[in-house]
């Protein structure tokens, strides 16, 4: 049995078809010397996409 990683876990919205979401890299302080382009296109969020082996990890406890 494998454990599922808490710690990913909690960075990780799973959508109803099992798909992994994730927030883009570098959005969390210091955006207003961005550019507005920079900054509108981190506000979507971006697929992972993990081998089936690495996806069942974090599906385990759902």
């Amino acid at each position: 049995m494998v454990k599922s990683n808490k710690s990913t876990l909690s960075r990780i919205k799973i959508t109803k078809n099992k798909k992994l979401l994730t927030r883009k890299k570098g959005q969390a302080h210091l955006n207003a010397k961005q550019t507005s382009k920079k900054r509108m296109d981190k506000r979507s969020d971006t697929s992972l996409v993990e081998s089936k082996k690495n996806i069942q990890r974090f599906l385990y406890n759902r």
